[in-house]
């Protein structure tokens, strides 16, 4: 089964639509670099989210984070100049990124993959889970999501650990960032296999995975078209989960 991201994108945003309903004006505040294609490429597809949910997106420089924090929920869009700086200094309770400390939601590629399991059918209780990197973004949430399911969570980095665990693992979430990265012979039959790792080769963005390893998957996201669109959604299911919190207080 190949993931088509945006469809089940569309079955996410249509089950927000009925929690968007409960709620007023919503506002993302969007922190980022002036001047930075890759940033404005992607706060435009979040925008463009944002826009069939009725919330709308302002966004900030670094600068004026503290008008951002009046927002309903803030994010700090990377790569930022003292992003841990930024990062620090935005409330869990605004954090639809859960990139600051002690985060009220898990991380949206973390809610991504969590959505995709569910809707192919795959348990992760018990499974052998391999997680390809450990960044902030993808791995260490993913990781820490898959163990609360109940997987044996392997991470395998740079500095430690082996792309060998992969010839038995049950489940694969890549995060690593480097293009072909993994390839079928490294598989087994069957194998889950998600692709959240994003990098530039020969001009077009591709995954951690070589795309023939669906021929091996019994679950493959492609890159792009995969966890992307699904992860986007997920940042507004932040935004309403914390802006229903907020309006219980």
């Amino acid at each position: 089964m190949i993931i088509d991201g945006k469809q089940m994108s569309d079955v996410v945003l249509a089950r927000l639509a009925g929690e968007r309903a409960q709620f007023g004006p919503l506002t993302l505040g969007v922190v980022m670099n002036e001047g930075d294609a890759a940033s404005e490429s992607f706060v435009k597809i979040k925008a463009r989210v944002a826009e069939r949910l009725g919330i709308e997106v302002r966004r900030y420089t670094p600068e004026h984070i503290d008008e951002a924090l009046s927002c309903d929920g803030t994010i700090v869009q990377l790569p930022i100049p003292n992003a841990d700086m930024l990062l620090a200094q935005l409330p869990r309770e605004k954090d639809v990124d859960a990139l600051g400390p002690n985060p009220l939601v898990r991380a949206p590629v973390a809610e991504a993959v969590s959505e995709i399991l569910v809707q192919s059918g795959v348990a992760a209780l018990g499974k052998k889970a391999v997680v390809v990197g450990e960044g902030r973004l993808v791995g260490k949430p993913v990781a820490a999501l898959l163990r609360e399911l109940g997987a044996q969570v392997t991470v395998v980095t740079l500095e430690e650990g082996s792309l060998d665990e992969l010839r038995d693992a049950d489940i694969v979430v890549c995060g690593a960032g480097v293009p072909g990265l993994v390839t079928p012979t490294m598989l087994k039959p069957g194998v889950v296999l998600i692709d959240a790792g994003t990098s530039e080769s020969g001009g077009r963005l591709a995954g951690d995975a070589d795309p023939r390893c669906a021929e091996v998957a019994s679950v493959f996201t492609p890159v792009p078209g995969g966890v992307g669109p699904i992860a986007v959604t997920m940042l507004y299911k932040n935004l309403l989960t914390l802006a229903q919190k907020a309006h219980r207080q």
